[in-house]
């Protein structure tokens, strides 16, 4: 075996079966499993983080399938190459009449004509398409192509899997130096929590990892200084641009919504830990205020620009942990999505039914003219009026004069504001009855 030959090469596994953490999807019984077992092949895209076997699993696919295997990559082809990788395959098919399984990595990153340039030969039986993305193909790839391929949804590896990796690792590298490597149990977790779900990554560190204790003569052993001086901060997954970004946001929205501080702390750190802007955060922390909190408690909405304020005062670090107590009291507070709900309704019911005439009766009346034309005629001053309201008045377009937009919860202070509410809807009705 070529020992120049990466690590990670050579410990692809040469079989369907010995692909590690992807049961969902290759466990026999499965879809995917009893399609490939059985020769079915279809166009399909995988699309998972780094290091969780896309590659490795298209060529299995091939394999299996006694098809020819192409391979090219989005970051470094363009339609020159998609011609070439066509021509062979229809050339493969005249002369053996065998199929040819066109594999295409990172596949979002090709521009909509690209992708378009495939749809005629998926269409035709030239290529089974199988594409790699770590992106939402939702997002990512022309409707046109999406449609005809089956999305299977590759899982970061989970820590078992990375250490039992780890372990045959460490027999292929001793039997390369013919020499016993030893590596202890912490510092396979040190690894493993750095790989972050990524067999990839942990493989290039473990090689490096092996190479320096070898120079070193350090007994072979890969001990814990050794680890960490190769580990660096930043394993987490996380896109500043991507779909764990949005799904970390919607993550930490929700567990606010829900009223779980800790895990609405816990996905507020892991966006700061991952590198997001805590501008970022800030804005959307003063957004779930009103959004969630609303007139529930009041308060929230101040103590959040509170908190974005003391950022810019402090920066970092130290102007994270404000952040986080507005994240926690958010958390904690009662919730009401009436304001949100409101705005939202008022929004469409203007859309809806256009440009309304304001009441004569509340119209502003500066000049005589004005005055002539009856406007704010018949005015009632609230402030003169009993209780200070005057009470069957309307404010509305004549068009909307029933119309009810918020909607007060039961929780917080919006309990009072309710109670406030209907009782002055108690006193219209009063009114309304009066003047009939």
């Amino acid at each position: 075996m070529d020992n120049h030959q990466p690590l990670a090469d050579r410990l692809r596994p040469a079989c369907l079966e010995d692909i590690f953490g992807q049961d969902h999807l290759l466990a026999p019984g499965k879809p995917l499993f009893e399609a490939v077992s059985q020769g079915r092949l279809h166009s399909m895209v995988f699309w998972g983080p780094p290091g969780t076997g896309k590659t490795t699993l298209a060529s299995l696919i091939a394999d299996k399938s006694n098809a020819q295997f192409i391979a090219i990559s989005a970051v470094l082809s363009g339609v020159k190459e998609i011609r070439a990788a066509i021509d062979l395959a229809k050339k493969h098919r005249e002369i053996s009449g065998e199929a040819t399984i066109l594999f295409v990595d990172e596949v979002h990153r090709f521009n909509k004509s690209q992708q378009d340039a495939f749809l005629p030969h998926i269409e035709s039986g030239v290529i089974t398409f199988v594409g790699a993305t770590t992106e939402n193909p939702s997002f990512e790839l022309n409707n046109a192509l999406l449609s005809r391929l089956r999305t299977y949804v590759l899982k970061p590896l989970s820590r078992d899997a990375l250490a039992a990796i780890t372990q045959r690792a460490v027999g292929i590298l001793s039997s390369d130096r013919s020499l016993e490597i030893e590596i202890a149990e912490d510092e396979i977790k040190t690894l493993v929590a750095y790989a972050d779900g990524d067999a990839r990554r942990l493989l290039n560190l473990l090689e490096v990892a092996a190479d320096l204790a070898v120079e070193k003569d350090a007994n072979l052993a890969l001990d814990a200084d050794l680890i960490a001086s190769l580990v660096t901060e930043g394993g987490r997954r996380f896109d500043k641009g991507g779909e764990a970004f949005y799904d970390q946001i919607s993550a930490l929205h929700k567990s606010v919504r829900g009223s779980h501080p800790d895990a609405a702390l816990y996905w507020f750190c892991r966006m700061l830990d991952g590198g997001c802007d805590p501008r970022y955060l800030a804005r959307r922390i003063i957004r779930i205020a009103s959004e969630d909190i609303g007139n529930a408690d009041p308060r929230a909405l101040p103590l959040c620009l509170d908190a974005a304020a003391a950022y810019e005062r402090l920066g970092s670090p130290e102007g994270e942990l404000p952040l986080a107590q507005a994240v926690l009291y958010l958390a904690c507070a009662p919730k009401s999505n009436a304001a949100y709900q409101a705005f939202n309704l008022t929004m469409q019911t203007i859309k809806e039914s256009g440009s309304l005439e304001v009441p004569m009766h509340i119209r502003n009346a500066p000049t005589e003219l004005m005055k002539s034309l009856d406007y704010g005629k018949g005015y009632r001053y609230a402030h003169n009026e009993d209780q200070g309201y005057a009470a069957g008045e309307n404010y509305m377009p004549d068009e909307l004069k029933d119309a009810q937009f918020y909607h007060p919860v039961g929780r917080g202070l919006e309990i009072k504001i309710r109670d406030k509410l209907a009782s002055l809807k108690a006193l219209d009705l009063q009114a309304k009855q009066r003047s009939k």
